[in-house]
């Protein structure tokens, strides 16, 4: 049973959602702050965590920062506060998806079981032992979900950032939409399209081009979406 964490400080929303995730196959448990988080966090083996952007003392996007510096550990971002700009620094900073309040409880659970699907994957690809992938002196290796710079130096993804970067080794020299990308990462279950995979490029663009501002490894089409252009051979 898939272990859900919730840092959410209003606990009529941490109640009703812990009761819907139960509900839906889920074990939830709720933190009203980050210090209750890291305690759950060191007790426990947390699949995924919904990431309240409002909390008392440190907040959702220090959190998250915080998280992402030592843990790919899924993670879903919420916030009343709906604007792009806050959507878009939480997708920077390590945020794997997004939701704005109010939202449909069924949206969250298609988003938790869309990246929890994606981390089964990736055990899936383990035990098929797939062929490392080289590219520009890169290597991206599926089974390991690890990425390492032409000096071998390893360099962190977060889970949707390796799964863009592994759909584009998989199509070099194709041209991807954004519908295309979005599939590959979210498997199909998640909400509508939008520029969030603008964002997960970005990153990768600031992780493994030589000038991010003037990229060229992935190449954005204009009106098309975004082409992988190196030659890519297994590793």
């Amino acid at each position: 049973m898939p272990r859900i964490l919730l840092v959410e400080d209003d606990p009529e929303i941490s109640r009703l959602l812990v009761d819907v995730l139960s509900d839906n196959g889920f074990s939830a448990s709720a933190a009203r702050s980050a210090r209750e988080m890291d305690g759950f966090l060191d007790r426990e083996q947390i699949d995924l965590v919904v990431l309240d952007l409002m909390l008392p003392g440190e907040n959702g996007l220090s959190i998250c920062r915080r998280l992402r510096a030592s843990s790919d550990i899924p993670i879903i971002m919420v916030t009343a506060l709906g604007e792009d700009v806050d959507r878009i620094i939480g997708l920077e900073i390590g945020a794997d998806d997004y939701l704005s309040k109010p939202f449909n409880s069924r949206e969250l659970i298609a988003r938790i079981r869309a990246l929890l699907r994606r981390a089964r994957s990736g055990a899936d690809v383990v035990r098929q032992r797939a062929s490392p992938l080289a590219f520009d002196g890169w290597i991206i290796d599926p089974a390991a979900r690890s990425l390492s710079d032409p000096e071998g130096v390893k360099v962190t993804l977060t889970s949707v950032e390796f799964d863009l970067l592994l759909a584009f080794c998989r199509n070099a020299g194709r041209l991807l939409s954004r519908e295309q990308l979005m599939e590959s990462v979210h498997r199909g279950a998640a909400g509508q399209i939008d520029r969030s995979i603008d964002v997960h490029v970005s990153r990768i663009r600031q992780k493994i081009e030589a000038d991010p501002r003037d990229p060229t490894l992935i190449k954005t089409v204009r009106l098309g979406g975004y082409m992988f252009t190196p030659r890519v051979k297994e590793g």
